[in-house]
């Protein structure tokens, strides 16, 4: 492809009308040579000057000699001397006017063969002085050009002139520039990747679906956590499709022009429909779908929702015979506007969640299939160390296992190096040269025994995997846990959570008799959780089943709280007493165990770091640890087995 721009006669204009004002100068330049007044009247009376020229505008004169003069007088070897005419031979400044005028008539008199003539001239043509002022501001304009409307309309492709500041800055992957990304790069989102391939297959084989009658969804929306994949499984569509995609961000049509995000989306769609069948791929679409008049002051007229406007008209113009679909992702789905959201525009909501067990653990496989590992490492174990991670999430801990390797001189990465590469993101860089007082040392010790006490004493809580008191990030003690994977949780649950997470401070009360601020994040999860269960979830006796939740977002911007001053001081009350009664639970069940509460703290004062078999030697198991226990269907059926009789044919 010749991307050769052609010739920019704008150029040519510009050195033509620079010429013109500077090369008659550069000529005449040449064999002018200066003089005084004095010696111009002495040549004169010699009979020597042919014509002088006043130049009334500058003072100054041009001499010109007579033939017989110029051929005595030492001439310059400059080719261009006679290119630009008859050239004066002397230069000089004449002072007074009347007083030169007067001399040169007295010489004259005295000396009748002197056929000296005067004239009188400006330096400078009106037509030249013209030149010089539409060449300055050609000059302005010129630099406007070029700075501000070339540069800025360069970095949106296109030929980089001022008409392509409206056109689509969205990057075309065609048969040109292919999509590497297919599907069996994208692991665990198996119900996502079902809903995107028959996106895929309608590009491929529409008929198998129009020919019954069927309609393909015009807008898929991928909603979803950061990190889960959304933008992984759009490329993964691209590549699989092979049909050209359109991606670009939603970022990418506002701009400080007035009109210039709508005209992106009319150019984007029209690029769109003239290479139909194709996709169109916004991704952070919050940026323009943003819900109209929300927390807006600025009217009407904002540029935002002109852009909203357009890509709505866009995506309902559509029919469903050209074959475009638009696909788009976003993290906060709560705040897009209605009208993007309904039928005909995104027709299809996938919710791409955070992957469970199973999922984690194909998701590790795809990550550690570049990765040198060691016998050592479990892959099942790694997906059972990662609740919550999502999938950049466990491809940073790949990563970090690897560089945490390499600083440890290893040849391959091992169990421990993934071990670390999660406590280094979960908790932040260990700090081992950090200075303590053995006083403050001790008290986050005691602090970390009374979080994995509790918690290992409680029911619902989260059991114990590993406590440190060795300084990371901006904590001086941390406790990793391994929270249970459900879907529904009850109060209990909830409140055993609060419990435990109180169990540090209860643990300094029992132990020093005062408390001290290490304690913050702990209390403002506690809050968090007791203000979801009043006044959202409906976990509480006395507000009952009511919940003050706005899913649609409308309250955030409202003057106005939904329940009145009365409900909201029974709200504090409630949130209140749910707090300080599962404080004083804290304080109990360490009081009841305090000699155990000092042996944990103490081991941890001599170890720095203990695990889930230290608690079992000091605490013993846990009464209700699923290997522990039997559900009542596994003892009904050995209480069956138990009464049947194998030999006895009878029954």
């Amino acid at each position: 492809m010749n991307k050769s721009k052609g010739f920019n006669w704008f150029y040519l204009l510009i050195f033509g009308a620079l010429g013109m004002l500077f090369l008659p100068k550069f000529f005449s330049m040449e064999d002018t040579r200066p003089l005084d007044s004095d010696g111009f009247f002495q040549m004169m009376k010699e009979g020597k000057i042919k014509s002088v020229t006043l130049m009334k505008d500058s003072g100054e004169a041009d001499v010109y000699l007579t033939t017989s003069a110029k051929t005595k007088i030492e001439r310059s070897n400059n080719p261009l001397a006679n290119l630009s005419g008859d050239t004066p031979d002397y230069k000089f400044t004449y002072g007074d006017l009347q007083y030169f005028q007067k001399k040169f008539d007295d010489i004259k008199q005295t000396n009748p063969e002197v056929k000296t003539t005067i004239s009188f001239d400006n330096s400078e043509s009106p037509m030249q002085g013209l030149i010089i002022q539409a060449l300055f501001w050609i000059g302005i304009m010129f630099l406007f050009y070029f700075v501000l409307f070339r540069r800025m309309g360069g970095s949106s492709g296109g030929g980089g002139q001022i008409f392509n500041i409206g056109k689509s800055r969205a990057k075309l992957f065609d048969e040109k520039e292919k999509v590497q990304v297919t599907f069996k790069d994208v692991a665990g989102l198996e119900g996502a990747k079902e809903e995107v391939q028959e996106v895929v297959d309608f590009l491929k084989n529409s008929e198998k679906y129009t020919k019954l009658g069927g309609k393909i969804p015009k807008g898929v929306l991928l909603v979803g956590p950061p990190g889960t994949g959304k933008t992984l499984l759009a490329k993964a569509v691209a590549g699989e499709a092979k049909v050209p995609f359109f991606s670009l961000s939603g970022s990418d049509f506002v701009e400080m022009f007035v009109g210039v995000g709508a005209s992106r989306v009319r150019d984007l769609f029209a690029q769109a429909k003239a290479k139909s069948p194709a996709i169109i791929f916004i991704d952070e679409i919050d940026a323009i779908g943003r819900a109209r008049g929300r927390g807006s002051l600025t009217g009407g007229n904002d540029e935002r929702e002109n852009t909203l406007n357009q890509l709505l008209t866009e995506m309902d113009g559509f029919g469903t015979d050209t074959n475009v679909i638009v696909m788009a992702a976003t993290n906060r789905a709560d705040i897009l506007d209605k009208a993007l959201m309904r039928a005909g525009r995104f027709d299809r909501s996938i919710y791409v969640d955070l992957p469970e067990l199973h999922e984690r653990k194909d998701i590790f496989k795809v990550h550690l299939a570049k990765i040198k590992l060691d016998s050592s490492v479990d892959i099942e174990f790694l997906a059972k160390q990662t609740p919550g991670f999502s999938g950049a999430d466990i491809a940073n801990v790949c990563n970090e296992a690897a560089l945490v390797a390499a600083r440890n001189n290893h040849t391959a990465v091992n169990k421990q190096d993934f071990l670390d590469a999660v406590d280094r993101i979960i908790g932040g860089l260990e700090k081992k040269n950090k200075a303590i007082k053995p006083s403050e040392k001790r008290r986050v010790a005691f602090h970390e025994a009374g979080h994995a006490a509790i918690s290992w004493l409680t029911e619902h809580a989260a059991p114990l995997l590993k406590v440190t008191i060795v300084p990371r990030g901006r904590s001086l003690g941390a406790a990793w846990y391994l929270p249970e994977e459900r879907q529904l949780t009850t109060t209990e649950q909830m409140l055993d959570e609060i419990c435990a997470t109180l169990g540090g401070r209860a643990a300094e009360q029992v132990v020093f008799g005062n408390i001290s601020t290490g304690a913050l994040s702990d209390l403002e999860k506690v809050t968090k959780q007791a203000q979801a269960m009043v006044t959202i979830y409906g976990l509480n006796e006395r507000i009952g089943n009511i919940s003050y939740y706005d899913s649609s977002g409308q309250q955030e911007y409202s003057f106005s709280k939904p329940y009145s001053e009365k409900t909201a001081k029974l709200i504090d009350e409630e949130i209140s007493k749910l707090v300080e009664n599962q404080y004083q639970r804290a304080l109990n069940i360490l009081k009841e165990n305090r000699e155990k509460l000092d042996a944990l703290a103490n081991k941890l004062l001599e170890k720095e770091v203990i695990f889930r078999e230290d608690l079992e030697a000091i605490f013993g198991k846990r009464a209700w640890d699923p290997e522990l226990t039997e559900t009542p269907l596994e003892d009904a059926e050995k209480e069956e087995k138990a009464e049947i009789d194998p030999q006895d044919t009878s029954k």
